[in-house]
């Protein structure tokens, strides 16, 4: 079963034909163990974060205290707080999550590079050849862990998992937690998984799990027996082919993706939601939003808005533009947008408020304009916008966030509409001041 390679030492195997070139990191409960960390009162209590300070929220992360009481991400606060008299409930401050994320790829790159960067909590790193064998492996995950511990705190732990493949590795975090190690080869598998359900599989949510219980897949056994091209029938692209062979250990090439929006949006505390209060918070969106795109020098031709209306339906309506970093352009279109919204949903209170800017182009792709010096007026307009945005832009980041702004913007101190982590994308430093 196992085949010693005469090129390296004893205990460095092939498996399969593969080797182990994964190790996986996966923080525990990050946003609340941080909170943990930074807070000692906090220390071994059931801890809940919050995005606002509301019993009408849900949770967006919970300590492994609060985890006993079987609250979790998503949990409502109301019904987090009957479930635990003494849980504690913090507001999230998403810029120190920011900064211990950066903290962590600096100390794990001491012991091994860092090779993607996954979200907020999760890095992967790339094993070379002589880390390969397992007690190797091994010993660099326990030197990272230790490392972690004195460097960043006790209170952020991670699960470390190594395997053939960067899947397997992440599997392998989930199957010990919190503060966990394990080493997941090919050939335990499926006996070592079987445990699981298809929603623990990264890759496998709602839709897809919906998918697979039509195909009569029930179980990971189910799953296993699938052949590669039944998988790539169910999921309805090679995505399922992929699957099929991550499962099996196998190290495939990374597909890379382009950035095609930005957005933002911002649940709205109950004393906000009238419809004057809203559509300044959708405004502050969109002056983030159009910052974040002119930083990573782009433009873009469509905007849409989003809402959640309380006790209502969602609406949601697109613009078209003129391809633009400028913010005026952008909140123009939101103005137009908000004006039908209101139309077709009079005094309605605004639980929920999402922009994005889509139709994104680099600007250094973007062809010259030869005719600039005959350009019309509504085109001038629009250069000087971008000319101001980037001059406003400079502002801010030497001098804080709302240094500048542009006309009735609210600013409600705290929690308003700052910028805030979303798991799998991580904020620059530069998005705290925009």
């Amino acid at each position: 079963m196992f085949k010693k390679s005469p090129a390296f030492e004893p205990g460095f195997f092939f498996l399969w034909g593969f080797m182990l070139r994964w190790l996986y990191v996966d923080f525990n409960s990050y946003f609340a163990s941080v909170e943990q960390q930074m807070e000692p009162r906090l220390r071994g209590k059931p801890v809940a974060v919050l995005p606002v300070d509301t019993d009408s929220t849900c949770a967006i992360a919970a300590s492994y205290e609060a985890k006993a009481f079987g609250i979790k991400t998503g949990t409502p606060i109301y019904e987090a707080k009957k479930r635990c008299k003494g849980l504690i409930c913090v507001l999230a401050r998403h810029e120190h999550y920011v900064d211990f994320h950066h903290r962590i790829i600096a100390e794990i790159d001491r012991h091994l590079p860092v090779a993607a960067v996954c979200s907020i909590d999760e890095m992967a790193c790339r094993l070379m050849a002589n880390e390969a064998p397992p007690e190797i492996a091994r010993g660099i995950a326990e030197k990272i862990k230790r490392g972690l511990a004195a460097r960043i705190g006790e209170y952020v732990r991670c699960s470390i998992g190594i395997s053939t493949n960067r899947y397997l590795a992440k599997l392998g975090t989930d199957l010990q937690k919190p503060d966990g190690l394990v080493t997941l080869f090919p050939e335990e598998l499926p006996g070592r998984i079987n445990h699981l359900s298809l929603r623990d599989f990264p890759g496998i949510g709602y839709n897809m799990e919906a998918r697979l219980h039509r195909s009569g897949i029930y179980d990971v056994a189910g799953l296993w027996s699938l052949s590669a091209a039944h998988m790539r029938k169910i999921w309805h692209s090679l995505e399922g082919d992929r699957f099929w062979h991550a499962l099996r250990g196998v190290d495939l090439p990374e597909q890379e993706t382009n950035r095609r929006t930005i957005g933002h949006s911002h649940v709205i505390s109950p004393e906000f939601r009238d419809g004057k209060s809203a559509r300044l918070i959708a405004r502050r969106l969109t002056l983030k939003a159009a910052s974040r795109l002119r930083r990573i020098e782009h433009r873009a031709r469509r905007f849409a808005l989003s809402v959640r209306i309380e006790n209502g339906p969602r609406w949601a309506g697109e613009a078209a533009c003129a391809s633009s970093c400028d913010s005026f352009t952008f909140l123009h279109a939101l103005e137009r947008l908000w004006e039908i919204m209101c139309i077709e949903n009079p005094r309605a209170r605004i639980k929920k408020a999402s922009v994005v800017i889509h139709g994104l182009e680099p600007a250094h792709l973007l062809q010259g304009n030869l005719l600039e010096p005959f350009a019309g007026a509504e085109e001038k307009v629009r250069q000087r916008g971008e000319k101001l945005g980037f001059a406003m832009d400079r502002l801010n980041q030497k001098y804080g966030r709302n240094t500048v702004m542009i006309g009735d913007v609210a600013t409600q101190p705290g929690h308003f509409t700052g910028t805030k982590v979303a798991f799998t994308r991580i904020p620059d430093i530069e998005e705290f001041k925009e």
